[in-house]
């Protein structure tokens, strides 16, 4: 049973991002979740957005990215969707963190997979959902989310120096 939903059709230009962070604040404010979750979120649909943008519509302004959100009993799930060619997500391997890059190919969807309960590429590699399935969460989860969140604006933050 769908109880809440919202889509965003965002111009494939970076300042759009601003419009997806404010949707993001507002799910997490509606249904209180706490920081941790605000963070998790807003990395992984940050990812999403940011691969859409780049590798799907190759930065064309005239293509648009859709954010698709809903709320049901299993948790808040999201859906980003490009007009891009796609791509093989079958042809993606396990990308496991060293620890030792900063930067790796796939650390996007490896940041994404981390920080979420869900992850299906959809289609033809054109749209990704994520899941978070909020009741499921356990203190082991919530701890490691916030190891990789932190591990992952520390690395942010040293790169912008």
């Amino acid at each position: 049973m769908k109880q809440d939903q919202k889509t965003l059709r965002l111009q494939s230009v970076p300042s759009s991002l601003n419009q997806l962070e404010i949707m993001i604040e507002e799910v997490c404010d509606k249904y209180n979740l706490n920081h941790n979750y605000l963070g998790c979120i807003t990395v992984a649909l940050t990812e999403a957005f940011q691969n859409a943008l780049e590798h799907g519509n190759k930065n064309n302004p005239g293509k648009f990215i859709t954010i698709h959100f809903e709320k049901n009993a299993g948790g808040l799930f999201f859906s980003v969707k490009d007009e891009g060619e796609g791509f093989n997500f079958k042809d993606i391997p396990e990308i496991k963190d060293d620890g030792k890059q900063k930067s790796f190919p796939g650390r996007g969807i490896f940041l994404m997979k981390s920080l979420s309960d869900e992850l299906n590429f959809l289609g033809n590699g054109s749209e990704v959902a994520i899941g978070f399935k909020i009741s499921s969460i356990n203190i082991e989860t919530a701890v490691d989310r916030m190891s990789k969140f932190k591990e992952y604006t520390e690395t942010s933050h040293n790169q912008n120096d």
